[in-house]
């Protein structure tokens, strides 16, 4: 193949200490705008890590840290 030196290699993900955080989306009532990042299962303290605008950006977010499934909602 020409050119095979060019191929992008699929990006390891990020770690995260899945002991002291979870994954979460945090959804806002009133205008409904949903950002993601991890909450802190000790205290509740969420930390944001990307703003939702597309399903996509989700998808990212859980090939970025390697996250399987849904990721719960809290408002």
């Amino acid at each position: 193949m020409l050119f095979s030196w060019l191929k992008t290699k699929k990006a390891p993900a990020e770690a995260y200490d899945r002991a002291l955080l979870e994954p979460a989306i945090r959804s806002s009532i009133c205008t409904g705008e949903k950002v993601v990042g991890f909450r802190e299962k000790a205290t509740g303290r969420f930390r944001e890590v990307s703003l939702i605008r597309t399903p996509a950006d989700l998808d990212a977010f859980k090939q970025k840290f390697g996250i399987e499934g849904d990721i719960p909602i809290f408002y």
